[in-house]
């Protein structure tokens, strides 16, 4: 009985672990994409769709921070992972790397809307 119990819980904990690496940690606020803590995201009009590339490297992205995958995040419907130039994972929505804005300060804040004509708050 307490072997069964043992399979049983190693089951869920195996189960668990997998559920938490599909999915890119995106929800839908207001008609926009956000990150899970309920800031904007935004796509860089100079990121090629379905490149597998970012644009914005270097002093562009520390005021435009990619949202970052984990090395167990994997591909789900219209989210895929690019692998940024400094060799670190970026989620992408229908192959636009996602971004966040530095200047952003609270949930809901869309700060960076048009920013030097290039930069959107993501759409689903």
């Amino acid at each position: 009985m307490n072997a069964a119990k043992l399979i049983a819980a190693l089951v869920l904990i195996a189960l668990a672990g997998s559920a938490r690496a599909a999915g890119a940690p995106v929800k839908t606020s207001d008609g926009t994409l956000t990150g899970t803590n309920g800031m904007t995201l935004y796509t860089f009009d100079k990121d090629a769709a379905g490149s597998g590339k970012s644009a914005c490297n270097g002093p562009c992205a520390a005021n435009w921070p990619p949202l970052a995958a984990d090395g167990a995040a994997a591909p789900d419907g219209d989210y895929s992972v690019i692998t940024r130039d400094d060799g670190s994972k970026q989620w992408a929505y229908k192959g636009k790397p996602l971004y966040y804005w530095a200047k952003d300060q609270k949930a809901g804040d869309k700060t960076g809307e048009g920013v030097n004509g290039v930069w959107k708050s993501a759409k689903p």
